[in-house]
C-alpha cells in the first residue's frame, strides 16, 4: 500500500507545481492508479523567508506549522517543503507533526556523496546562504560549498525574484554562464540550483549541464518514501 505524500507548497506556486511535475514523471506507472496520492496545500500566506531570517520580517514558522498540520488531518502520511530556505525552520514544522517530513538539503547531500563530489557551488537565495542550511548538509558527507561572490549573489537574487517569481525581468538578462564560469574556476564540481525557482529558470535558458536540482532529489526521495517505484535508479 502506498502512502500518502503531503507537500506543504506555495513557496512559491510555480516551484510547487515544478515538484508535483517531478513526482509524477519520476513515478513508474501504466495508469492512474499506480501514482502517489498527493495532498498539497498551496498555502501562499507563508511570509518570505528570507525576509524572516535576514531582516526579522514575518515568522513563517506558524503558516508552515499550519500547513504541516493541515496536511496531516488531510491524511498525508509523509511530507516535503519545496522551498530550500523553508529547511531553516525545518525542526519546528517537524515538530508540529508526527509524521515524518523529508529534508531536501540532507537528501540532496547524500546523492553528491554517492556521486564522490568533493565541492559544490551553491547558488540559493541570501537567506540559504546565510542560515547555512546546505553548508551544514554538504559538510556532514564531507563536501565543501563554495557560493558567489557579493556581485553574482546580487544576480542570483535578481533570477530568482525578478526573474521567475515575478516574471519582470527576461531570464536572459541574467549571466548565468558566466556566475557558473566563475564558480567553476573556484573548484566547484557541480552546481547546486539550492532554490525551488532555479530549476525553472535553468531549464528555460538551457543551462542544467553540471547541475543537480534538488527539487527533483526531493521528488525522487518523496516517490520512494510513499513505497511508489521510480523511473530511474537515481535523480542526478
Amino acid at each position: 500500500m502506498k502512502k500518502t505524500l503531503g507537500i506543504i507548497g506555495g513557496m512559491g506556486p510555480a516551484a510547487t507545481c515544478d515538484l508535483m511535475e517531478k513526482v509524477i514523471a519520476l513515478t513508474r506507472a501504466s495508469c492512474d492508479q499506480e501514482h502517489i496520492h498527493i495532498i498539497t496545500d498551496c498555502n501562499t500566506n507563508i511570509p518570505d523567508r528570507t525576509a524572516a531570517i535576514l531582516q526579522g520580517g514575518p515568522d513563517p514558522v506558524p503558516e508552515l506549522q499550519r500547513s504541516a498540520a493541515r496536511l496531516e488531518t488531510a491524511g498525508a502520511e509523509v511530507l516535503c517543503m519545496p522551498c530550500n530556505t523553508a529547511h531553516h525552520f525545518y525542526d519546528q514544522v517537524a515538530d508540529a507533526v508526527q509524521i515524518p517530513v523529508l529534508h531536501m538539503p540532507r537528501e540532496t547531500a547524500g546523492i553528491l556523496r554517492q556521486a564522490g563530489v568533493k565541492t559544490a557551488g551553491v547558488l540559493a537565495t541570501d537567506g540559504t546562504v546565510q542560515s547555512g542550511v546546505y553548508e551544514k548538509a554538504l559538510a556532514r558527507e564531507g563536501i565543501e560549498a563554495v557560493y558567489p561572490d557579493k556581485e553574482d549573489q546580487a544576480q542570483i537574487m535578481r533570477l530568482i525574484y525578478q526573474g521567475v517569481k515575478a516574471r519582470a525581468v527576461p531570464l536572459a538578462d541574467i549571466p548565468v554562464g558566466e556566475i557558473l564560469s566563475r564558480l567553476r574556476g573556484r573548484g566547484a564540481e557541480v552546481f547546486l540550483l539550492a532554490c525551488t525557482e532555479l530549476p525553472i529558470a535553468f531549464a528555460e535558458l538551457g543551462q542544467m549541464e553540471g547541475c543537480l536540482d534538488p527539487t527533483r532529489v526531493l521528488a525522487f526521495a518523496a516517490v520512494r518514501a510513499c513505497g511508489g517505484e521510480t523511473t530511474a535508479d537515481s535523480p542526478w
